[in-house]
C-alpha cells in the first residue's frame, strides 16, 4: 500500500487537508502535488464541503520544493515540472469554495508560494515565511512573483525574493500577508472558527466573489507561469543551482559564482 502523501478530515461543512510528509518538512513532492490536486477536486464536487483547512503536519507547514528530486535535473524537465504543477496552482484559484491556510510552522519556498494561492491565512506566533529559492541559485515560483507583489508591493517583494530572510508571523500580518497571528497551541481552534463562520455565510456570494476577483487580478498569470517555468528550467542547469543544493545538503554556505 503506498503511503499517503496527505491526510484528510471532514468535520460538518469544513473539510482538513493536511501535508502528512514530516520527515521532509512536508516538501512538495510531485506525487503530494498530486495528491493535494485530487483531494482538492473531490472536495470541489463534494455539495457538503463549504470551506477546505490547509495546514502541515509535524513542525514545519512546507519546507518548500523536494531539493532531492532536484538533484541532475537534465536540459526540460526542470520546465515540465514546473508545467506539472500548474493544474494545482488553478485548481487552487478557480475553485470556489474558499481555502484557509493554517500556518502552523515554517513556510519555505515554494511553501510560501502554497500559502499565498490561500483565501485566507491565519498562522502560529511559531511560523514564519522565507522566499529561499536564491539560497539554492532558484527564481521564486509556484506563481510567487505574481501573488507577492501584488500583496505587498514590488520593492518589498524584491527585498524578500532577493535576500531570502525570514519575516515572522507578526511581521507577516503587519505586511498584509497573514490575515492573524495566533498562539501556538490554539491555532486548530481557531482556524476552525474562522473555517465555520465562513462556512455560515453564502457559499454563492463567497464562490462568485472570489472567482470575480481572482479572473480580474490575475488576467496575466498563465503568461508569468510560463515564463516562470523557462526561466526555471535555466537555473535548474546552472553551476550556482548545482552549488547551492551541495551547500544545502551539507550543511554550509555556499559559494556562488554566476555560472
Amino acid at each position: 500500500m503506498q503511503p499517503s502523501f496527505i491526510v484528510k478530515e471532514k468535520v460538518g461543512t469544513v473539510l482538513r487537508i493536511a501535508l502528512n510528509v514530516p520527515d521532509t518538512r512536508n516538501a512538495l513532492s510531485m506525487e503530494l502535488r498530486s495528491e493535494l490536486l485530487q483531494a482538492l477536486e473531490e472536495a470541489e464536487r463534494d455539495e457538503d464541503v463549504r470551506v477546505i483547512i490547509l495546514t502541515g503536519e509535524g513542525k514545519a507547514f512546507s519546507a518548500g520544493g523536494d531539493l532531492k528530486a532536484l538533484k541532475g535535473m537534465t536540459t526540460l524537465k526542470g520546465r515540465q515540472r514546473l508545467q506539472q504543477s500548474q493544474p494545482l496552482i488553478f485548481k487552487m484559484l478557480d475553485m470556489e469554495k474558499p481555502i484557509i491556510a493554517s500556518v502552523n510552522g515554517p513556510a519555505a519556498g515554494a511553501g510560501f508560494s502554497l500559502v499565498l494561492l490561500c483565501d485566507y491565512v491565519i498562522a502560529s506566533e511559531q511560523a514564519f515565511f522565507v522566499q529561499s529559492f536564491v539560497h539554492v541559485g532558484l527564481v521564486p515560483d509556484f506563481a510567487a512573483l505574481h501573488f507577492l507583489p501584488t500583496l505587498i508591493g514590488k520593492q518589498k517583494a524584491k527585498e524578500l525574493m532577493f535576500l531570502g530572510e525570514r519575516v515572522t508571523a507578526q511581521e507577516a500580518e503587519q505586511l498584509g500577508i497573514v490575515n492573524r497571528v495566533v498562539a501556538h497551541d490554539s491555532l486548530q481552534e481557531e482556524t476552525y472558527e474562522v473555517a465555520k463562520r465562513l462556512a455560515s455565510k453564502s457559499p454563492v456570494s463567497i464562490g462568485l466573489t472570489k472567482k470575480l476577483l481572482n479572473s480580474h487580478m490575475n488576467r496575466d498569470l498563465k503568461t508569468l507561469l510560463e515564463l516562470e517555468a523557462s526561466a526555471q528550467d535555466l537555473c535548474f542547469q546552472s553551476d550556482d543551482f548545482k552549488e547551492g543544493v551541495s551547500a544545502f545538503f551539507e550543511k554550509r554556505k555556499p559559494e556562488f559564482k554566476g555560472m
